[in-house]
């Protein structure tokens, strides 16, 4: 079968020949309609040997398993059914094998493609949310607010009447924010008051001093990411007096518990009913994946980049 995996230059990806997967103890076969990127495959990829495969989230159809020596185990998902998830790399290939405690069903209505753009960007906005408990009448910043994470952090945050302050680098990329649930937006974080009982960072460097300074008393800030790849200087004072939290959060470190499969088909009956903007600016058949991956680490795309996969016959 074929995959994606990292060049180990400047061209980031190409297509190679792999081994079909086998399904393992607890896990399900599927093939793989479509994808999504996120910024920290494309960080990795600027930096990875070549051979290293890419790929957390993907949306497909659970395989006939039979015709890989294996039988379906009880209360899985029977062949056929669509389903999305997200696994531990690899995903960006026409088949893969993944724990079934990381899969949901795909609902009437949604397409495919929406729901390949789901699972780490929704899963990173809905998590980092919860940790500082009831946000209703919290004031929230967002910073990266035109990204993937940015885009679902804005809509979930309102939904828990948040009262959210969006962050982007160009004007333009704040368009639509508004119509998302922002109260404002705003291009850096340059004049910005104080006061957030939450901040989500992404950035790094600058921008995570900022939050740091414009965080309220006991209020928190997740760090998720650091998009500007530069390291974070910050003046102290700035920060403990007001006794407030830093924590650290990483997607992936927490996916095998029940939850998971719980979250991602909340995540899809919201988007499949419109209460969830999925918000995709580009879908490309996955062998123009090269092309893709410049616009979006040139940031020529606001939202989601998807792939979709251009499969070949099986003998």
């Amino acid at each position: 079968m074929r995959a994606l995996s990292a060049t180990g230059d400047d061209g980031l990806v190409e297509l190679i020949r792999v081994p079909e997967p086998s399904a393992g103890a607890g896990e399900v076969l599927v093939d793989v309609r479509a994808v999504s990127v996120n910024r920290g495959e494309l960080h990795r990829l600027t930096t990875a040997a070549a051979g290293w495969r890419p790929g957390w989230d993907f949306a497909g159809v659970v395989a006939d398993q039979k015709a890989s020596g294996t039988a379906p185990a009880a209360g899985r998902p029977v062949p056929g059914t669509r389903v999305f998830g997200i696994a531990d790399g690899g995903s960006w290939a026409e088949r893969i094998a993944v724990p079934a405690a990381r899969l949901a069903a795909i609902p009437d209505g949604l397409a495919v493609e929406r729901a390949a753009a789901l699972p780490t960007a929704g899963l990173t906005a809905l998590r980092t949310l919860r940790i500082p408990g009831d946000l209703a009448g919290a004031r929230v910043l967002v910073t990266g607010a035109a990204g993937g994470v940015g885009r679902f952090a804005v809509q979930l945050a309102r939904r828990c009447k948040a009262e959210v302050t969006a962050v982007v680098g160009r004007p333009e990329r704040g368009e639509g924010l508004a119509g998302l649930g922002a109260a404002e937006v705003v291009v850096g974080l340059e004049g910005v008051e104080g006061g957030f009982d939450l901040v989500l960072e992404a950035g790094g460097g600058e921008s995570l001093r900022e939050a740091l300074r414009l965080v309220a008393p006991h209020g928190t800030v997740v760090s998720f990411g650091n998009s500007s790849r530069a390291p974070t200087s910050f003046s102290t004072s700035d920060f403990y007096p007001k006794e407030a939290s830093l924590r650290g959060f990483y997607v992936l470190n927490d996916l095998d518990g029940p939850r998971t499969a719980d979250d991602l088909a909340h995540l899809a009956r919201l988007a499949a009913t419109g209460e969830l903007a999925v918000d995709i600016a580009a879908v490309d058949d996955w062998r123009d994946a090269r092309a893709t991956l410049h616009r979006l680490r040139d940031r020529r795309l606001a939202g989601k980049a998807v792939l979709l996969m251009t499969r070949e016959k099986r003998g």
